[in-house]
């Protein structure tokens, strides 16, 4: 499930929730006479009922719907003007399911920002309109409600983002892997197309990989990889993305980077590796296919097929050399 429809579930269910439970205040209090405080629900489950119907509206965009923060804001200013005007305590209980629901809702940050807007100003009231010992019982367990939904709601929030991380970043050396590669490529064709800059990519691979493997075991050749990573990283530029393919091959995405930028950096690489001394390995030198987004490249395996035929062309000329397709070699 993807994070757009969890939440537009999550959202639907909380509202529904809230809805269903308002109502049924509305209902006991017109029951038993208590017209005020039916009007405050009434007009209440109006609003979260315009949450739900909102939230099925924006399905498709619910990471930036800006129409939950002023149904929220709705609800909560309802209540505070409420406790203001009437002289109901039990009030003060309808402000658990809203403060949960804030932050059921919006996003971590603006929802605590929103119930301590509402919990100043009612525990001010509090004090002023109940015995302390009651008003501080009814803030302490306000508070508490709010700290363990918060706690709660941020753990969610931390586990799934490293979830993500590690289900896009490589174990062994902290580059993003190939699951992530084909998205933000799309993207930045994406970006190229619109803007009208160009966008290069370099395909490389470590040179007689198998050969060292067998010579010096994984561990060796894991290691070379590892420092190999943490060296591109040095080299390429601030907004210049890495990414790693298997245990010998690397990707580079270089967004606003034309046909010359290109075999710039390539020969950058292909220069410094092969002039550095590496743990273990000793000598170790990279091939290198390069390639640029033409006008007819809109799909990302056109791009990355491109890239890879130039480094296996890169390769068949000889160790330690780039290519450039089309384009001739930058040095062998």
């Amino acid at each position: 499930m993807t994070e757009t429809r969890l939440r537009t579930w999550t959202h639907s269910i909380g509202y529904g929730l809230a809805t269903l439970f308002i109502s049924t205040l509305a209902l006991q209090n017109f029951r038993y006479g208590f017209y005020e405080l039916f009007y405050l629900a009434a007009g209440m489950a109006t609003l979260t009922l315009a949450g739900v119907a909102y939230t099925l509206l924006s399905r498709r965009h619910q990471l930036s719907a800006p129409g939950h923060l002023i149904i929220l804001t709705g609800l909560n200013s309802g209540l505070l003007a409420a406790m203001l005007t009437m002289n109901s305590t039990g009030i003060t209980h309808w402000a658990m399911p809203l403060l949960v629901l804030n932050l059921l809702i919006l996003p971590l940050r603006q929802a605590l920002m929103l119930s301590l807007l509402l919990l100043g100003p009612m525990a001010v009231l509090l004090f002023v309109k109940q015995p302390p010992a009651d008003a501080l019982t009814a803030v302490s367990g306000l508070l508490i409600t709010l700290t363990v939904a918060a706690l709660y709601i941020w753990h969610y929030d931390h586990m799934a983002q490293s979830a993500e991380d590690l289900a896009i970043t490589d174990p062994v050396t902290g580059a993003h892997n190939a699951r992530f590669l084909d998205e933000t490529l799309q993207k930045e064709i994406s970006r190229a197309i619109a803007t009208g800059h160009s966008l290069s990519v370099i395909n490389l691979t470590i040179d007689y990989a198998d050969e060292a493997t067998d010579l010096h075991g994984k561990p060796g050749m894991q290691g070379l990889f590892y420092n190999m990573t943490q060296h591109l990283f040095g080299v390429i530029r601030a907004g210049d993305t890495l990414y790693t393919l298997n245990d010998s091959e690397f990707f580079l995405i270089l967004p606003f980077t034309s046909e010359e930028g290109a075999r710039v950096i390539a020969e950058r690489i292909r220069r410094t590796v092969s002039e550095n001394h590496w743990p273990v390995i000793g000598k170790a030198t990279v091939s290198l296919g390069c390639t640029t987004r033409g006008s007819g490249d809109t799909r990302t395996d056109t791009l990355r097929k491109r890239a890879h035929q130039a480094m296996l062309e890169a390769r068949r000329r000889g160790a330690d050399s780039a290519w450039f397709c089309p384009g001739e070699t930058l040095s062998t």
